[in-house]
């Protein structure tokens, strides 16, 4: 059963820098985002970097499940009714968890996606699947064509392939007329995937593009 543990504005601030830092496209789609669900949008993207870092602290395989195996307990613990650990992001996951009535298991299938990186390369569309999944629930969206635009944009930014990342992208915008604009958010980093843009040129496009319900 999960419960509403509220975080900390401190923890809330740290989620926010720390998304803001390490990816500044999803951080600034995330903007777009309504409170409070814009600091649920947060903690799931410093939740997916937290995951991803994981080869980069260690090259060593067990200690990668090791770390991987403590996400899966703090996830499941921040879920429950007692205080969630004292840490920063598990506080702010376990808030949105309660808010959602989130099963922690959810979070726990994207740790196990991730896991497929320890041995081998990254299983990309399980891991862009179950997280644009998880993207979509803490905004409330559910229709079939919204969740496969936002699948295809997860995607296109793992996946490593020039040709599959045009692919997907043009896939997922010839459904922008269907998709539910409460997404947006979540797509608009699509901007950025295909044609790079500089630090002053982000901002002013992603408003346009929310303006628009283009990405």
């Amino acid at each position: 059963m999960t419960v509403l543990q509220e975080a900390s504005e401190a923890s809330h601030r740290f989620v926010l820098d720390s998304v803001r830092e390490t990816d500044r496209d999803r951080f600034l789609g995330a903007l777009f985002t309504p409170e409070p669900a814009r600091r649920d949008l947060l903690a799931l993207l410093a939740f997916d970097h937290e995951l991803a870092r994981t080869p980069v602290v260690t090259s060593e395989p067990m200690l990668a499940r090791i770390r991987l195996q403590w996400w899966r307990e703090a996830v499941r613990e921040a879920a429950g009714e007692s205080k969630p650990p004292a840490q920063p992001l598990v506080e702010s996951l376990s808030e949105m968890m309660g808010r959602r009535g989130l099963d922690p298991e959810k979070l726990v299938a994207v740790i196990d996606a991730r896991e497929t990186a320890v041995d081998g390369p990254l299983d990309v569309v399980r891991t862009a699947r179950s997280f644009a999944d998880l993207e979509l629930e803490v905004l409330g969206v559910s229709d079939q064509e919204t969740r496969a635009a936002v699948r295809e944009v997860a995607q296109a930014r793992l996946t490593p392939d020039a040709g599959e990342r045009a692919a997907l992208l043009a896939s997922a915008r010839a459904r922008r007329a269907k998709v539910d604009r409460r997404a947006l958010p979540v797509l608009l980093p699509a901007l950025a995937y295909d044609h790079p843009l500089s630090a002053w040129q982000r901002p002013l496009a992603y408003w346009w593009a929310a303006k628009s319900g283009r990405y």
